[in-house]
């Protein structure tokens, strides 16, 4: 009886080890896998720079009257040999509004635009942040700035000397 239950442990031990150097030598085929796959899709900074190419990184719009609202656009070129996905565009505040076209893959060379509007409520100088998020893990940003003047409370007094020169 004792051999039996020897043989019964032996054997499963057996199995056990044979079992835990196939899945070793499983691992380090994935792992190799996955290693090869890292090295082929590794953008250097350079190249995602060349991805979303702007025609200006901040733009002034010097004084605008208080609430009126002013929009300026954004020009994206893609100069990478990469597809280029905006994922998002987030704003610093809510009184500024970044618009694109949210489904569009643009591919190398192509060209897009950000809009982005501000809604001049507040006197006074204001600087914004815009942070546009593309191809998963980069980010650029934008600003906008400016400054808001207090528009009059009311209209213009009656001229009332204008009635004299009808005459």
């Amino acid at each position: 009886m004792k051999q039996m239950i020897t043989l019964i442990c032996s054997v499963l031990v057996f199995s056990g080890l044979q079992a835990q150097n196939a899945a070793s030598g499983a691992n380090t085929t994935v792992t190799e896998a996955v290693t090869k796959d890292l090295k082929t899709n590794v953008v250097t900074i350079e190249e995602a720079d060349k991805m979303l190419t702007l025609n200006e990184t901040e733009h002034d719009f010097g004084k605008i009257p208080q609430g009126k609202p002013v929009t300026t656009i954004f020009e994206v070129a893609n100069m990478s040999k990469t597809p280029l996905k905006i994922a998002n565009i987030n704003a610093s505040c809510g009184c500024t509004t970044p618009e694109w076209e949210k489904d569009k893959t643009i591919a190398p060379g192509e060209k897009t635009k950000i809009t982005v509007g501000y809604n001049a409520a507040a006197e006074g100088p204001f600087t914004k942040f815009i942070t546009v998020s593309y191809n998963e893990t980069q980010t650029k940003q934008l600003i906008i700035k400016g400054e808001v003047w207090k528009t009059p409370g009311s209209s213009a007094p009656e001229n009332k000397g204008l009635n004299d020169l009808k005459n």
